[in-house]
């Protein structure tokens, strides 16, 4: 072989590795423990395991966040869902809502989703190992984190307009 063919064989390959390695560095879809990074669309619906899970709420830290974990099936969450969706709206760009939906389907979660015009993120959580690793049973539940990434709240069962006005205004100030 000629020393231009190998020379063009190196610098091909070469080319391939590096083409390899941006594609999987900037890769659109999440799965277990791949990234930690706010998904891009409220339908996204990334899968993520806990160390994921918390690699985000790390990332989050400085702004207030409440976590809302929830399913497609399950009566209650329908119950919230419609005072989460206003919630995030009027509180948008102030607190980060993110959603854990667990032991759903893709597809039924992300028509819960458009149903109820949730505007923010969810994981998903097929097996309900994040949930399980924030010490919950059931959903739905929600976690409320002031800007330092303290839990100062949380509340096991759907949410009422009052309680969650209450537990975001005491994020906020503090």
């Amino acid at each position: 072989m000629s020393a231009p063919s190998r020379s063009l064989r190196a610098v091909t390959a070469a080319a391939v590795v590096a083409v390899a390695l941006l594609a999987a560095a900037c890769g659109g879809g999440a799965s277990a423990g791949e990234s930690s990074a706010l998904p891009r669309t409220p339908t996204a619906l990334p899968t993520f395991d806990p160390g994921s899970f918390q690699r985000l709420l790390t990332s989050l830290r400085g702004t207030p966040v409440v976590v809302n974990v929830w399913a497609s099936w399950c009566g209650p969450c329908t119950k919230e869902a419609p005072d989460l969706a206003d919630a995030a709206k009027r509180y948008a760009g102030r607190v980060q809502f993110v959603g854990i939906d667990v032991s759903d389907q893709p597809v039924p979660a992300r028509a819960f989703i458009e149903r109820y015009g949730w505007v923010y993120p969810s994981v998903f959580d097929p097996s309900g190992a994040i949930r399980n690793d924030l010490g919950f049973l059931g959903q739905p539940d929600t976690v409320f984190y002031d800007r330092s990434g303290k839990q100062v709240k949380v509340v096991s069962g759907p949410l009422d307009r009052a309680t969650l006005d209450e537990q975001i205004t005491r994020i906020l100030a503090s």
